[in-house]
């Protein structure tokens, strides 16, 4: 291989974590802001991250199909988890919401034809899976009918996340500029629930700040990067680089809500980074 074929195959690499740093803050920032509907929040957090997509807006032509899979996949996955987010203890609800990493591995043989499981990356997922455990590392919490509730939501945004990111690579070729699109068509529709079926509601101070941040971040950018990641990479080791995103979301999550953290993040890193360097060498 070339030197430059070799730096071009580590560019999907690149995006995904990119797109893994954003996610990081997702959690805490959705937390910051709970008080807000859920529908009005996704909505507007979207309609912010469909703002990079207008420097390409003729992208934005798609297929019904393959529109239809990407508001499925934007407004479905963060809708749920927010929700997930109010019902259940923010930090256990964030390890279930990860399994989303865990499932585009195990997935990807079954939505994809072509693609096969090897032993290291089943054992890569399964070191990965162990370390965003470690790294929630939460006392468990009374399960009482609204905390069930949450985790079921929380598990239902990590399989809409994992299938969508999957599927995209089973509709017509689209350029990832098209997530604008998906953004704004999510947007709409999330905007209308809020009108249709939740209470009018202000915003606080620092709220535009925070939106700012949580739209053109995990609710924005992010997207453009993981769609090239995903279309351009080996989604098995994409899926287990993901493992990532609950150490850094755990970290920012606990300062925002004051939990403590100790020597268990450590442990979580470690087995994090150890999962992503065995599916590397599983791609090799």
């Amino acid at each position: 291989m070339s030197v430059q074929g070799g730096r071009d195959s580590r560019f999907p690499l690149f995006a995904a974590l990119g797109a893994i740093a954003l996610w990081g803050t997702l959690a805490a920032l959705g937390a910051s802001l709970s008080h807000l509907p859920p529908f009005l929040l996704t909505g507007t957090a979207l309609a912010i991250g469909a703002l990079p997509g207008l420097l390409h807006v003729r992208a934005w032509r798609v297929p019904l199909r393959t529109l239809a899979l990407g508001v499925a996949g934007l407004f479905g996955f963060h809708f749920l988890l927010f929700m997930a987010l109010r019902l259940a203890p923010p930090l256990e609800a964030n390890l279930v919401n990860y399994l989303w990493p865990l499932l585009i591995v195990l997935l990807t043989p079954l939505v994809l034809p072509g693609w096969t499981l090897t032993r290291r990356h089943v054992a890569a997922a399964i070191v990965g899976f162990a370390g965003a455990a470690l790294a929630i590392g939460a006392a468990p919490a009374a399960i009482d009918a609204r905390a069930t509730l949450g985790f079921a939501l929380a598990a239902g945004s990590a399989l809409t996340w994992a299938l969508y990111s999957l599927l995209t690579r089973r509709v017509a070729p689209f350029a990832s500029w098209a997530i604008g699109g998906f953004a704004a068509a999510s947007a709409a529709l999330a905007l209308l629930c809020h009108a249709l079926f939740e209470p009018a509601a202000a915003f606080a101070p620092g709220d535009a700040l925070k939106l700012a941040a949580l739209g053109l971040g995990p609710m924005g950018t992010a997207f453009y990067l993981w769609d090239f990641a995903m279309k351009r990479g080996d989604p098995r080791v994409v899926g287990t680089l993901a493992y990532a995103t609950p150490v850094l979301s755990t970290a920012l999550l606990a300062l925002a809500t004051g939990r403590a953290l100790g020597v268990t993040l450590g442990v979580a890193t470690v087995l994090v980074a150890g999962a992503a360097a065995l599916a590397l060498q599983g791609r090799r």
